[in-house]
């Protein structure tokens, strides 16, 4: 009998989406709407918040809201945030499923967590909009989770725990030790950490790393184990227990940590 009741995973980078590619883009398109240059980096670099918190975030960074004085007269603001955010919302419901292929090794996974009798969690910092269209497409490759906690679901989003504490209600499990989170970002790693869960990074598939499986197999091995070390170094100082590849190298880690008296 496994020591963990349930397994909560991100999507973006962790389950679906290699790499984190969906949202970029349509950031970086999003701010040209106002005028405003932005970078893929500067996109990247809130990766996991919920999607008005992150436009917040980049709106913040000091060349952005310089941008935006010199071409609007004034500091970004909430309300300016609104008015990206309106933009940005529709834009990515447009590409996220074309974004939506599963990391390799998903469906082995599910199938050894469910096979330990584990229930199979998800939240997200895409909108219910969002995922209105990626999870048809994953429902199509075989991947249903058992809920999904979006970040307008709540009053609050990512960092907090309230994702957290749903996937609780939702899949009837307890006490948060015996939840593992799973994400590739620091909000989503802060997200179980908060709610008190075990919290596995993936360093590899994730916003961190942000390239293609076909990108990252062309790769030295050494430039791999550089990205390796610096995208867990980053999740583990967001708080990660433990750092893996990719959701793929879950059931092994599960089974390190079941031997463990």
């Amino acid at each position: 009998m496994t020591k963990f009741k349930a397994a909560v995973f991100d999507w973006a980078g962790t389950t679906i989406d290699f790499g984190s590619f969906a949202p970029m883009g349509v950031f970086v398109k999003a701010f040209a709407e106002f005028g405003i240059e932005a970078t893929i980096e500067q996109a990247r670099a809130p990766m996991g918040a919920p999607k008005w918190d992150h436009i917040r975030a980049m709106m913040d960074m000091p060349s952005i809201a310089a941008q935006w004085e010199h071409r609007h007269g004034n500091l970004p603001d909430d309300s300016d945030v609104d008015r990206v955010y309106k933009v940005f919302v529709p834009m990515n419901e447009e590409v996220v499923a074309d974004y939506a292929t599963l990391v390799p090794g998903t469906l082995e996974m599910v199938k050894a967590l469910r096979a330990r009798g584990m229930k199979i969690g998800s939240t997200t910092g895409y909108t219910r909009s969002i995922m209105e269209r990626v999870l048809p497409r994953a429902a199509e490759q075989g991947y249903t989770p058992d809920n999904l906690v979006c970040s307008d679901d709540l009053p609050e989003g990512r960092p907090g725990p309230l994702g957290m504490y749903k996937c609780f209600i939702d899949l009837v499990v307890y006490p948060p030790e015996a939840v593992v989170k799973v994400d590739d970002t620091e909000p989503g790693i802060r997200e179980g950490k908060a709610a008190g869960c075990l919290a596995v990074g993936v360093a590899l598939s994730g916003n961190a790393v942000g390239l293609t499986p076909e990108e990252l197999a062309a790769l030295p091995p050494e430039r791999v184990e550089e990205l390796r070390r610096a995208a867990t170094e980053m999740l583990t100082a967001a708080g990660a227990d433990h750092v893996i590849d990719t959701v793929a190298d879950l059931p092994a880690l599960l089974d390190q940590l079941e031997a463990q008296p």
